[in-house]
């Protein structure tokens, strides 16, 4: 295969997944707010509400992450495609690339952690957790 044509189909299939991954945060943002609600509804204990918040929350950090690391194998795809030269690159090397540069255990959760504190992963997960909270001070006056 022409190695234009492979790294076109790889940018082609890693941006779609992009999209995807997009999709997919926001069903995690729906799904926590419906908990939520139906959680406060049946006067679920405070407490679980925001420990399930906390989950939902960090669980979109690491999907989130997962997205950024093919945004970054898009950007390479990108400038590889873009360059004028005679040999673009290797295509099809997503894994083999996060591979060789893999974090430690204690970096990879840094990485999580810095994914959910972003603004748009951290709303609507902060409101809610801030909600619960309240909760959990009314129910203890």
């Amino acid at each position: 295969m022409d190695p234009v044509t492979a790294l076109s189909q790889e940018w082609t299939t890693l941006q779609n997944n992009h999209e995807r991954y997009e999709t997919g945060a926001l069903w995690i943002k729906l799904v926590a707010v419906l908990l939520f609600f139906t959680g406060a509804a049946i006067a679920l204990e405070p407490w679980l509400l925001c420990l399930l918040q906390l989950v939902l929350w960090l669980q979109e950090g690491i999907y989130k992450t997962w997205q950024a690391r093919l945004g970054e194998r898009l950007l390479v795809l990108e400038r590889l495609l873009g360059a004028p030269s005679s040999t673009p690159g290797t295509a099809f090397q997503l894994h083999s690339s996060w591979s060789a540069s893999r974090p430690g255990a204690s970096a990879l959760l840094a990485e999580y952690l810095a994914s959910a504190c972003r603004p748009t992963v951290a709303f609507p997960h902060l409101v809610l957790v801030l909600l619960a909270l309240v909760l959990v001070f009314v129910a203890q006056a």
